[in-house]
């Protein structure tokens, strides 16, 4: 695994490296990918585990079901990944359900960065002495359990690598989207006009600008309130 501190770069840990480029590797983080704008770097957690069989985990001390991948093959991955990085300070982000939830604001700020560095658990987990050793941000996606950290990864990275400088083609559009303005995205609509005997609403036919942004403002915030009660209050919160 080569250094490349000139572009945004995602370096990720994983027991399947073969799960990535995967969707990333597809429409625009694919192109952007394609055309240098960023860099994906997988690292074999398993090529850093001792003997034959080169196992990375193993039973819980306390007893309990399942297994968790050991301290000491996470901190020599780490160790290795550390070098190609030395005279810059990238996060290390460990994907768990006990995590923080990812944000769009967590996204802004990661993409803004020189890039991220994502450990992929499986099994039960990783050894929490490698969690605090290397100080690792958890962050997770939802409340709901995966088989491993690579899809949540690759989600992540999705997310920071379209609000990176070429890739998306619409500023405007993207500030626009779900979670910018701490509401979610109004209802959209194009042609057919008429659909199944739907119809647009007429604002949106109005060529009233003014009228538009204040509808779209309107059904935000309303749909924003139904769904969403955690999101409108933050939301109430601020704009008091």
């Amino acid at each position: 695994m080569g250094s490349n501190t000139a572009i945004w770069t995602a370096k990720v840990l994983t027991l399947f490296p073969e799960m990535f480029p995967g969707p990333l590797g597809c429409s625009l983080a694919g192109k952007a990918l394609d055309e240098g704008v960023w860099a994906l770097e997988t690292l074999d957690i398993r090529s850093f585990a001792d003997g034959n069989h080169h196992v990375v985990d193993d039973t819980p001390f306390g007893g309990g079901a399942g297994m968790i991948m050991r301290a000491d093959v996470i901190d020599r991955a780490l160790d290795y990944v550390s070098e190609s990085f030395s005279q810059i300070s990238l996060p290390i982000l460990y994907l768990t359900p006990r995590g923080a939830p990812l944000t769009q604001l967590r996204v802004r700020d990661l993409a803004a960065g020189s890039g991220v560095v994502v450990v992929c658990g499986r099994y039960e987990g990783i050894d929490e002495r490698a969690i605090d050793a290397w100080n690792m941000e958890e962050i997770s996606l939802g409340d709901y359990i995966l088989s491993g950290g690579e899809p949540a990864a690759i989600s992540l990275i999705d997310a920071s690598v379209r609000l990176l400088p070429g890739v998306m083609g619409s500023n405007l559009s993207q500030n626009e989207e779900s979670f910018e303005r701490g509401l979610l995205e109004y209802p959209q609509y194009t042609r057919p006009r008429i659909w199944r005997e739907r119809t647009v609403p007429d604002v949106l036919l109005s060529g009233h600008h003014d009228k538009v942004r204040a509808w779209r403002q309107m059904e935000s915030e309303k749909i924003t309130r139904a769904r969403r009660p955690d999101l409108w209050d933050l939301y109430a919160a601020n704009r008091t």
